[in-house]
C-alpha cells in the first residue's frame, strides 16, 4: 500500500503544477495582452473595459489598455500597436478607427506572432483570429423601425455619421436606410460625414439643416455625433419640428434632448443607442422613446477570453461575427425580464 502512494502524491503534484501553468507563457508569466480602442472616456468604452477587467482577472493576464484622445486618430492606434510588438505582446484585443489604414499595423503585430482579437469596429486583415460585436446593420434596421413609429406623414431625414473608414458607422448607416426603404413617408434621405467630435458635429448638423430646412427626423449615429446634432437642433430653436434620434446616447446628449431642456414634448423620437441609469430613468418617464442597448461589456471580456483562448490553441472562424447581440427595449417592455437582463447585464 505505501507503495502506491508516491506516485500518486507525485501524480497530484503534476496535476496541480499544469493547472498552475493554465492560461501562461512558457516562463510561467502571465500572458500580456493591450486592449487598444478608439476612445477610452465615453460611457460605452468604460463598460467595455469593465468587461475587460473581469476576464482580466478570470484568466490571469497582464492586460495594458490604451486608447487615443479622439476617435479619428487612427495613427495613434497604429503607434500602440507597434508598442505591443515591441513589448512582446502575446496578444491584442482591437478597435479600429480606420478599417483600411490600420491595417498594415495589424497585419504587422499577426506577423510577429501576436494573436489579434477585434472588438466593435473591424479592420482590413487577414490576421485577426476572432470578430466580436454588435450586427450594426441590423442595429441600424433596429433604430428605423423605433424611429418610424410616428404619425408624420411626410419623412425627410438627416443623418451625422462619421467617417467613411469607421465600419461600424457605415454599417449602421446601411441599417438604417434599408429599415427606411420601405416605408413611403420617406422622401429623402441626406448624410453628411465628420470626424466624431461633438463640436464638428453639432457645425455639420446646423449646416444640413440650413440647406434642408424640410429635415424632419434627424440621426447621430454614436455618441459625440448625437451630443453634436442634438445642440444644433437647440441652436437653431427647432423645438417641435425636428426629430431627433440618437446612438450611444450619453448624460448630455439625453438631457439637450429632454422634454424640459428643448419643450419638444411629444413630438421627439429620442432612440437611445447603449444604456445607462439615466437613460433608463427618462425611458421610465417617456422622455426616451427607445433604448437600442448593446453589450459593450460582453465585447470587452469575451474580447480577452478569446484571445486567451486563441493563446490556449483554440481556432475560430475569423469571417463569422462573435455576435453580442443588441435589444430594443421601449417604456412598455422595459421591466420584463428579457429586458432587465439586458440593462442590468454587468450591474
Amino acid at each position: 500500500m505505501k507503495k502506491r502512494i508516491l506516485p500518486l502524491v507525485l501524480a497530484l503534484l503534476l496535476a496541480a503544477s499544469l493547472t498552475g501553468c493554465a492560461g501562461r507563457t512558457v516562463s510561467g508569466e502571465p500572458y500580456k495582452m493591450y486592449m487598444i480602442v478608439k476612445s477610452t472616456t465615453t460611457e460605452f468604452w468604460k463598460s467595455v473595459f469593465a468587461g475587460a477587467n473581469a476576464a482580466k482577472s478570470e484568466y490571469n493576464v497582464d492586460l495594458t489598455v490604451l486608447g487615443p484622445e479622439t476617435e479619428e486618430d487612427y495613427e495613434a492606434q497604429n503607434e500602440y500597436i507597434r508598442q505591443a510588438i515591441r513589448d512582446g505582446a502575446d496578444a491584442i484585443v482591437f478597435s479600429a478607427i480606420s478599417y483600411t489604414k490600420n491595417a498594415q499595423a495589424i497585419n504587422d503585430a499577426a506577423s510577429a506572432g501576436i494573436k489579434v482579437v477585434v472588438i466593435d469596429s473591424d479592420v482590413n486583415s487577414d490576421g485577426v483570429v476572432a470578430r466580436i460585436g454588435t450586427d450594426n446593420v441590423q442595429a441600424g434596421k433596429m433604430c428605423a423601425k423605433a424611429a418610424l413609429e410616428t404619425d408624420l406623414e411626410s419623412i425627410v431625414v438627416g443623418i451625422v455619421n462619421c467617417d467613411v473608414e469607421t465600419q461600424n458607422g457605415q454599417e449602421r448607416e446601411r441599417g438604417f436606410r434599408a429599415g427606411l426603404s420601405g416605408d413611403a413617408r420617406v422622401q429623402e434621405i441626406y448624410t453628411v460625414n465628420v470626424p466624431t467630435d461633438a463640436e464638428l458635429a453639432r457645425q455639420a448638423a446646423r449646416g444640413l439643416l440650413l440647406e434642408h430646412p424640410d429635415i424632419n427626423v434627424l440621426a447621430g449615429f454614436n455618441e459625440p455625433l448625437a451630443v453634436g446634432t442634438a445642440r444644433a437642433v437647440e441652436e437653431l430653436g427647432l423645438a417641435g419640428q425636428v426629430r431627433a434620434i440618437a446612438f450611444d446616447s450619453n448624460v448630455e446628449c439625453i438631457e439637450l434632448l429632454a422634454v424640459d431642456e428643448l419643450e419638444l414634448g411629444d413630438r421627439v423620437i429620442e432612440i437611445a443607442f447603449d444604456t445607462n441609469p439615466i437613460c433608463v430613468e427618462l425611458l421610465q418617464k417617456g422622455t426616451v422613446s427607445a433604448l437600442i442597448v448593446q453589450n459593450p461589456y460582453a465585447m470587452g471580456y469575451l474580447g480577452v477570453e478569446k484571445a486567451w483562448q486563441s493563446l490556449q490553441g483554440q481556432r475560430f472562424d475569423a469571417n463569422t461575427l462573435i455576435n453580442t447581440t443588441t435589444t430594443t427595449i421601449t417604456r412598455d417592455t422595459m421591466f420584463t425580464i428579457e429586458s432587465q437582463k439586458a440593462i442590468f447585464s454587468f450591474g
